[in-house]
């Protein structure tokens, strides 16, 4: 048996692959068309493994990804392959267009085919599984009930948009077609491995550096904030236990302002790597993001009742796991921080 993970060389994707061949012999096969995101370092532990193969790819492929699926006859397909970025959502939907809806159509076309051709348990027992994003569902006022499965999508950014655009298509495949899809909607993952345009790889990065840290607007934006090990567990346990044709939201439970975020950062570099000044004087607010939404908040209620999942990191022991994961890899933060990311960066916040 095997599975496929698209978009396995970003962070998401990354992650779950090496916590999939620590705690299974099931073969894994990588398709990612290695984006900026993409950044096959992050596989380097597994590289070399027998049960781990890469192949470079784009979703949208047909042909490619039909030869692949009828070589290797992969049990189930995990979809990680997006872009995600609001901000770069906002200056450049076009990407966001093609790989999130174009992509995923391809990709469940060429699913649908394979899938029809497959005969007894083979078929009965093959899932697609789409991850997706809580932002589908909009913003939330500050005393408003967390995100349900059952949440009316409301997407204000291109992102969110093409996002949510992909769900219905995962929807759709399977009550006209019966493709056998999962759907799970994740809030505000952090940890290793995470490309550092995101808030808290970027704030870890510039205070190494003795940079200032931009704050949107007034920092009074919430998320709720997911260790990205406790999403790859839940994923596993969707394909493991879900029931075809459900969604399933994902979240940390742990609702932090995103100045909270940056506080806390700050005080445990403070300890850990102290510059000769408190972090927190980096501190600088910028103009606010068009669309910013407010809050978004998550009810995980539904994937806990049903599967039992439920995550085991709280918000502190989760984030200095991570802030000291990424002062041990410090030359993995050098490598990303270059090229197109860096000019990013600097049109960004100039």
């Amino acid at each position: 048996m095997t599975i496929f993970v698209t978009g396995g060389a970003g962070f998401i994707g990354s992650n779950f692959i090496v916590d999939w061949l620590a705690r299974s012999d099931e073969p894994i096969i990588n398709l990612d068309k290695l984006t900026y995101a993409g950044n096959l370092e992050n596989l380097r532990e597994v590289e070399k493994d027998d049960r781990y193969t890469f192949i470079k790819t784009d979703i949208a492929n047909e042909s490619v990804i039909k030869e692949l699926l009828q070589q290797h006859q992969p049990r189930s397909i995990i979809n990680f392959a997006a872009e995600s970025h609001v901000d770069r959502s906002i200056h450049g939907p076009i990407d966001f267009i093609q790989t999130n809806i174009v992509g995923t159509f391809h990709l469940l076309q060429t699913t649908l085919n394979y899938w029809n051709t497959l005969q007894g348990s083979q078929k009965k027992d093959f899932r697609f599984l789409h991850v997706s994003t809580d932002e589908v569902y909009g913003s939330l006022n500050n005393d408003a009930q967390p995100f349900q499965e059952t949440n009316a999508y409301e997407p204000n950014s291109p992102y969110s948009a093409s996002k949510a655009s992909s769900d219905h298509l995962v929807r759709a495949y399977h009550h006209t077609y019966k493709l056998p899809v999962l759907t799970t909607n994740c809030s505000n993952n952090y940890g290793p491995f995470q490309f550092p345009e995101k808030l808290i790889p970027l704030v870890i990065q510039n205070i190494l550096s003795a940079k200032s840290l931009p704050i949107y607007g007034d920092g009074k934006n919430i998320r709720d904030w997911l260790y990205v090990k406790d999403h790859c567990s839940a994923i596993q346990r969707v394909l493991e236990a879900g029931k075809p044709g459900e969604v399933y939201n994902i979240g940390g439970l742990n609702e932090k302002t995103n100045l909270d975020i940056v506080h806390s950062l700050c005080d445990i570099l403070d300890e850990l790597n102290p510059l000769d000044k408190s972090a927190r004087s980096l501190i600088t607010f910028v103009k606010d993001r068009p669309g910013h939404d407010q809050r978004y908040a998550i009810d995980a209620s539904k994937i806990q009742r049903e599967l039992g999942w439920a995550p085991t990191e709280t918000f502190e022991t989760g984030i200095l796991k991570t802030v000291q994961w990424y002062l041990q890899n410090q030359e993995w933060m050098a490598h990303i921080a270059s090229g197109e990311y860096q000019h990013w960066i600097e049109k960004q916040y100039a």
